[in-house]
């Protein structure tokens, strides 16, 4: 057997798009992904069961499978062709169990190879072999191996292989079936009178029709007095289906003898027509090339099917991205308004302040007695450093809270928008957690909150490095500067009304011609703008990091190789062939 470089050319390019088809990862249920999870699986299947070892050795011997409806006598068939049982049939459903690979003994290393069939592990022995050890059937377990039965009632260069019935009961068998028709050379259609017009039996004939495969026809069990009428009539379906070029031959209804085989007489047609088929090497490569390009002729249309639901993946994994980042972009919207909206100087906040700097009455007359503000703001802080802290301690308070609320809401909103999108149901499914933040984000925010505050008196105290404004700095305390500084950040007062907006208002002022008075206007603002830019950066951080978990849960059904990925290895087979 005389085996092709691997370095052939279209071996190269159609083994590249199997790699491509394999690696293709349909995780999402959006519309359709079902059907093309099913032609995913099937083409490579195909590709390995057939395509490539076909490629691989093109006069490698020609391998023709026997398939039918339950019943059909495919396995009476092969074994009164071979003349020998060799393969097990019987009146129980499904009458073939297991797979039979009937070969001539010079072609064993050909098929115990396994280049061919390689999702099938071999087995040899009697025709129970396979039945006491793969145990499919009436339990349903997948067939995981094929029987190899030699005979030299076969001629060298052609094998026949019996195969479940395609429309048993079992689905592994079913499966199976379909799988093996997808890897023949050669595929032996077996029906019967009462069943030749069947419907799952012609769906599978038109999909070999429709690519090119190489088909065979046995009309078996006619009843003499039907026979023409019969015959007639199926040469018609074959004709106006596109199979009129296939061979067609009858078995007139017959009895077995002890052995379980048909009359040598009644099978001679068919068997002579394999012996001749098996003797001729260009028959052979005929039927052989046919079917082979009969099979990538379907390549595009498939690749099409399979890039478009790769799109369609695509597009549904974009959705459920842009829905989580939408989700946590309008909680940092939110954040962002409720820092400079005012909102954080009301309640506690405002308590402690008033603590700090005295009553409300001081705000009213800010202009005329700002000195005396701030020989108020002095003595407490070095005398009562309590309000003081008092205050720190309520503005964490509040930005945590701002913080995790927004956090909580945007995880929440997150997950009801993948419940209603394409794929997003099943993540959620997968991922309960996601409906609420970390469990960990109050004490992360927390973290975060005291370390701006760290970074504020920072700010403060390098500001007030220069001798100018350090005796002036030394009269306030930092601490108590940087309590300021914080309060100016929360300065603006859109989103209040009535008497908050006037409270907030002037507290915010208050703290900012107090900071003025230490440093200067344009200082001040320099300083309130970079503790605002680095509160803002935190608090993206913190919100960065819960969406992190639902870019986890889609990285965790990546889609593999894209549709663009796919063209370019069908292109590389079409222009190879």
């Amino acid at each position: 057997m005389q085996d092709e470089s691997d370095r052939d050319p279209l071996l190269v390019a159609v083994d590249e798009l199997r790699r491509g088809v394999d690696g293709l990862r349909l995780p999402l249920d959006v519309a359709g992904v079902s059907d093309a999870r099913d032609v995913r699986q099937q083409l490579v299947e195909q590709l390995d069961d057939y395509v490539l070892p076909r490629l691989r050795a093109l006069d490698a011997p020609l391998l023709a499978v026997v398939g039918g409806s339950t019943g059909a006598g495919k396995s009476t068939l092969v074994n009164s062709v071979v003349g020998a049982p060799l393969s097990a049939s019987g009146v129980l459903r499904p009458t073939t169990r297991s797979p039979v690979l009937v070969h001539h003994p010079d072609d064993a290393a050909a098929f115990a190879d396994p280049r061919v069939l390689p999702s099938l592990r071999r087995v040899t022995g009697d025709a129970g072999s396979v039945d006491s050890v793969d145990a499919a059937g009436a339990d349903g377990a997948a067939i995981t191996a094929v029987r190899l039965a030699a005979s030299d009632a076969l001629p060298a260069g052609l094998a026949l292989l019996d195969a479940p019935d395609i429309d048993s009961v079992v689905t592994a068998n079913r499966v199976l079936a379909a799988q093996l028709m997808a890897a023949a050379d050669l595929w032996i259609f077996v029906t019967t009178a009462a069943r030749y017009a069947d419907a799952v039996p012609w769906d599978l004939l038109l999909d070999a029709s429709e690519r090119g495969a190489s088909v065979a026809i046995v009309l078996d069990r006619v009843p003499p007095e039907a026979m023409n009428e019969v015959r007639l009539h199926l040469a018609q379906m074959l004709r106006e289906r596109g199979l009129k070029s296939s061979p067609l031959f009858t078995i007139a209804e017959s009895a077995v003898d002890d052995a379980g085989l048909l009359d040598p007489e009644v099978v001679r047609p068919v068997r002579s027509w394999l012996v001749a088929l098996a003797k001729d090497a260009q028959a052979r490569q005929v039927v052989v090339r046919r079917t082979l390009n009969g099979i990538l002729q379907t390549l595009p249309l498939r690749i099409e099917a399979l890039t478009a639901a790769a799109e369609d993946q695509d597009a549904a994994r974009k959705a459920l991205a842009h829905a989580a980042a939408e989700a946590y972009g309008e909680a940092r919207e939110a954040i962002v308004d409720g820092l400079s909206d005012g909102s954080m100087l009301r309640g506690e906040v405002l308590a402690r302040w008033q603590e700090f700097v005295g009553t409300g009455e001081m705000l009213r007359s800010l202009e005329a007695r700002v000195g005396r503000i701030r020989d108020r703001v002095v003595a407490a802080v070095k005398g009562r450093p309590a309000p003081e802290v008092d205050l720190e301690v309520a503005l964490q308070t509040g930005v945590e809270s701002l913080v995790t609320g927004e956090a909580e809401l945007a995880a929440a909103n997150a997950w009801q928008r993948w419940r209603h999108l394409d794929g997003g149901a099943v993540l959620v499914a997968a991922h309960p957690e996601l409906d609420s933040a970390s469990a960990d984000l109050h004490e992360r925010t927390a973290r975060a909150t005291r370390d701006w505050q760290g970074f504020v008196l920072e700010l403060v105290g390098s500001e007030g490095s220069d001798r100018r404004t350090t005796a002036r700095m030394l009269s306030y305390g930092v601490n108590g500067l940087g309590v300021l500084l914080m309060l100016v950040v929360f300065s603006h007062t859109a989103g209040l009304s009535g008497a908050e907006v006037g409270i907030a208002g002037g507290t915010a002022l208050l703290a900012q011609r107090l900071l003025e008075a230490v440093f200067g206007d344009q200082a001040v603002r320099g300083l309130a703008a970079q503790a605002r830019a680095d509160l803002l950066t935190r608090c993206d951080i913190l919100l960065a990091d819960e969406r992190a978990r639902y870019d986890l849960a889609l990285s965790e059904v990546e889609p593999g190789p894209g549709a663009d990925d796919l063209r370019k290895a069908l292109a590389n087979v079409e222009g190879a062939r």
